[in-house]
């Protein structure tokens, strides 16, 4: 967390990262609760419309996440990771296995959302274009593409120059959403009606099938709730909170009050209140800007998925990837090319696919929503287990959760045969990655741990018959701190040698984000000629062998890169020709199998210099 910078920076740069999709959502929201609904633009609609925006403003971002969720963190760290790993620290069993399985599906779900967001965000901004000339429609599509291949290309050079203008931009962006809101109230204050919940209560209860699908629609107006408390580790709660309650909801809420008030007096305006909500001359200024911001949401989608695959990454739920720092400062400025064009290949589809923002409006929402149902299920285990709470109180306050996240999420179910298919089908190939991933790991785990030496038997058995030694320092990576080494097995068996100082590196995730530097290694001198190093990462770190060895000498043990060679063990897998391992069916296996021979290997991935590497392989079968 960056406690050296002020509160004012702190609270600036929380509008600028965390703010971005929910404060972009003015653009599109309003125009598709009335698409959605098929109704005709009349004061119940849209008193009942606004009402339910405003409200579910409050009732969802404020309460839910502001002033409770914001609270469930991890030494300042937060997220739907987060939030698993918590509620898996006091469960065991099957009840661990349906939580662990539920914060998967959420970070799957982030991802469907990943890819929805910087094309509707984009796409809603570039349209803005149709109000100044319907002719102008035909260029959406290009400047969408070009805007967004041309985000995706930078992410490999960082975003710590143009992150220090999203504060600022994103401060003007919500300045803008409250003036223009303002602008349009004055010309109809009856619109301030729509502050009384009872119009939105009346709208949904009222309308029967009409007011239920609307539901799917108002949702978009909380999309990115989630960002609130993913994004709490960059700025900590307190900034959150301020920048929410100060700027954002106030902004947000005006904006959409002063959409009312402009379908009052126009209701031909629907074909986008947004954009027609300013005067001609502000149109092409506000379309400019309108771009800016999507783009910065769009970045904070981006990196929060770089974030969650290198939390994956260290938790053993997906094999490992090349992750690069593109900040010598910002443990979060991260960049995985693997992600990256992944990303991008899917957004230019989606936007190719659905070629406009009503059509992807009805893609967006599923995933968002599902997150927060889970959420609240994760939420409701920590108040029990962790806080203490009595359960009459937490279970008051899920249900209460549940209705609000539930009726949006069943409403938003209706959406899968027009385009809401697409985050689930992302979804359930994601979860099938991660579970498939996991199991095989600890499969191969239990297959590799029936052929392993007991460490300590194995250096007094070479006490008694010592073989010959050659000068040099051998470090030999291994998973367990306390078995011999594969790699050092066949160096012994195949070359007949031991190097005279031979060092057994473990690196091991910690259940915590980050892991103090001072406390990032711990060394042990099993004897003359053995030493063990255990490394301690956070599931938001990224381990690197340098920084390892760079920390050494502050604990007795100095080692020069160029004089020492790495041993690594690297398992070759064959699948079985008779029955495939239990709980992995035959396809699932050579899934699994592919994915092991694909992942980055250690060598690059804690950035080992490839000509000190020894690599010793077996075969393993599964």
């Amino acid at each position: 967390m960056q406690h050296h910078r002020s509160a004012p920076a702190m609270v600036l740069a929380a509008l600028g990262i965390v703010y971005g999709d929910i404060g972009t959502s003015p653009l599109y929201t309003l125009k598709e609760t009335f698409l959605a609904s098929h109704m005709q633009v009349g004061e119940t609609g849209v008193l009942g419309f606004v009402s339910l925006i405003i409200w579910a403003l409050i009732l969802i971002v404020t309460l839910k996440y502001v002033f409770f969720i914001l609270h469930a963190d991890n030494k300042g760290e937060g997220g739907v990771v987060i939030l698993m790993q918590q509620a898996l620290q006091f469960l065991q069993g099957k009840p661990a296995w349906i939580v662990m399985m539920m914060g998967l599906t959420g970070t799957a779900m982030f991802f469907g959302d990943a890819m929805i967001t910087p094309a509707i965000s984009v796409l809603s901004a570039a349209e803005g274009l149709t109000v100044i000339s319907p002719q102008l429609e035909h260029f959406v599509l290009p400047i969408a593409l070009t805007v967004l291949v041309a985000l995706f290309i930078i992410q490999r050079k960082g975003t710590q120059h143009i992150g220090n203008f999203f504060g600022p931009i994103m401060l003007l962006w919500f300045s803008c959403l409250a003036l223009i809101g303002l602008y349009q109230i004055t010309q109809n204050t009856s619109v301030l009606r729509a502050l009384n919940p009872y119009y939105g209560l009346y709208f949904a209860t009222h309308h029967g099938w009409g007011g239920f699908v609307s539901l799917g629609a108002v949702v978009l107006a909380v999309t990115g709730a989630e960002a609130l408390y993913a994004d709490m580790g960059h700025f900590g709660r307190r900034p959150i909170q301020t920048a929410w309650i100060a700027m954002v909801l106030p902004a947000l809420a005006l904006n959409y009050i002063g959409q009312g008030a402009l379908l009052l007096r126009k209701p031909e305006a629907i074909q986008n209140p947004f954009f027609l909500s300013v005067p001609e001359w502000g149109l092409v200024p506000l379309i400019i800007l309108a771009t800016l911001a999507t783009i910065i949401a769009s970045q904070a989608v981006i990196s929060g998925a770089y974030s969650l695959t290198r939390q994956a990454i260290q938790l053993g739920f997906t094999p490992r990837m090349q992750i690069n720092h593109t900040s010598e400062t910002e443990i979060g400025q991260i960049y995985i090319p693997s992600i990256n064009w992944m990303l991008l290949g899917v957004v230019i589809l989606v936007v190719l696919g659905f070629k406009n923002s009503t059509n992807l409006a009805s893609a967006y929402g599923i995933a968002a929503t599902g997150t927060m149902v889970l959420t609240t299920l994760m939420f409701c285990i920590v108040m029990i287990k962790k806080w203490r709470w009595p359960k009459l109180a937490a279970f008051g306050l899920t249900a209460i959760f549940l209705c609000f996240d539930l009726a949006f999420f069943s409403s938003n179910l209706l959406k899968i045969p027009t385009g809401g298919w697409f985050p689930v089908m992302i979804a359930i190939i994601l979860v099938f990655i991660f579970s498939t991933w996991r199991r095989g790991r600890d499969l191969l785990n239990k297959t590799s741990a029936e052929h392993e030496l007991d460490l300590s038997s194995f250096i007094d058995n070479l006490d008694d018959y010592p073989p010959q030694t050659v000068p040099g320092n051998a470090v030999f990576m291994v998973s367990n701190p306390f078995i011999v080494p594969k790699a050092l097995l066949h160096n012994l068996k195949h070359n007949k040698v031991l190097h005279e100082n031979n060092i057994l590196l473990t690196i091991q995730t910690q259940d915590v984000p980050k892991v103090p530097e001072t406390e990032r290694i711990s060394i042990e001198k099993l004897n003359t000629r053995f030493t063990r190093i255990i490394a301690h990462y956070g599931f938001q770190e990224t381990p690197r062998v340098n920084q390892i060895i760079r920390l050494a000498p502050k604990k007795g043990i100095t080692l020069e890169i160029m004089e020492t060679s790495f041993f690594l063990s690297r398992d070759s897998i064959r699948t079985s020709s008779h029955t495939p391992p239990k709980g992995m069916g035959r396809l699932r296996t050579r899934f699994f199998k592919w994915l092991y021979k694909n992942s980055t290997p250690p060598t690059d991935y804690y950035r080992i210099p490839s000509n000190r590497v020894v690599e010793m392989g077996s075969q393993v079968t599964l």
